[in-house]
């Protein structure tokens, strides 16, 4: 009888045991792994949380280096923050605009002399083909003075007040395109916040996310031409939840991406500088961007 009792209270503690154990879950739901930490070709990136800025990864994160025509992200933040601001307003485009194409083999939307462009139409040839001459354009539009070399001058002091106010401490910028005079620079950290706050305007997320479009403008004659811009960002379409956000490029910049992608009503936003080629840049915002999705 006392060898039974040992042998029931023994199997009753086991079965107690047991329980305890599956209702903590300690053996019963094993605790996940960690992602591994991605490696990326880019000599600096960084990812984060849209909503709360906290930081899953970073390559270099604070380094300053050059933006390429990612810097055109704060060229249309500019633009949209100004205060009763018409995008259906309209733009002459001037001969000084095609000549700095020219000058500088820059990239460009193909805006032809004496088309009335409006202030939206200039944003999709901003962004999408990353027209130099749109920005040009806007900043002549939005700058302050008697001169365009002084509205030119007005609106980089916007872009650097705007980059102040953001927190963006290692940013400066010396353009209005992203083709500096040796004082145009950022960190994936301040491109990733910055991006961030430009993409809280409806206008900048519906223009960033188009991956080609065909707009209506005004001739000098008063006759009317189609312009067709395509997005030269290649994650649009081909990663899953991708919204934008700006590519850039340039001999000192390398290949750069500012980009962002919302899964599960979830958005992350990120950026690579200085990345050896085009494939390269895709491959390594894809790679942060699945990273920060399983964290």
């Amino acid at each position: 009888m006392k060898t039974r009792n040992r042998t029931v209270h023994r199997a009753s503690a086991l079965t107690a045991a047991a329980g305890t154990v599956l209702a903590t879950g300690a053996i019963a739901t094993p605790a996940q792994a960690a992602p591994k930490p991605p490696s990326i070709v880019a000599k600096g990136g960084y990812v984060m949380n849209d909503a709360t800025h906290a930081g899953y990864f970073g390559k270099a994160a604070d380094t300053r280096r050059s933006t390429g025509s990612t810097t055109k992200i704060m060229t249309a933040r500019v633009v949209l923050a100004h205060k009763g601001l018409n995008l259906k307003s309209k733009v002459t485009i001037q001969k000084a605009y095609s000549d700095y194409i020219v000058a500088k083999n820059a990239s460009s939307a193909h805006l032809i002399v004496g088309d009335k462009v409006t202030v939206g139409q200039l944003l999709y040839g901003l962004m999408l083909p990353s027209g130099c001459d749109a920005a040009y354009a806007l900043a002549d539009r939005f700058g302050k003075g008697s001169t365009r070399a002084a509205r030119v001058r007005s609106f980089v002091g916007q872009m650097n007040a705007t980059a102040k106010s953001l927190g963006l401490k290692n940013t400066h910028f010396d353009s209005f395109d992203g083709i500096g005079n040796g004082h145009n620079y950022s960190t994936p950290r301040d491109l990733a916040k910055l991006a961030s706050s430009t993409l809280e305007y409806r206008t900048f997320r519906t223009v960033v996310r188009t991956r080609s479009t065909k707009q209506k403008v005004t001739t000098r004659n008063g006759g009317y031409r189609y312009m067709a811009w395509t997005n030269t960002n290649k994650l649009l379409g081909s990663y899953p939840g991708a919204i934008g956000v700006k590519t850039g490029s340039g001999p000192e910049a390398k290949y750069c991406l500012v980009f962002a992608a919302t899964r599960h009503g979830r958005t992350v936003v990120g950026a690579v500088l200085a990345s050896s080629s085009v494939a390269h840049r895709s491959a390594d915002a894809k790679r942060l961007m699945d990273y920060a999705f399983k964290r």
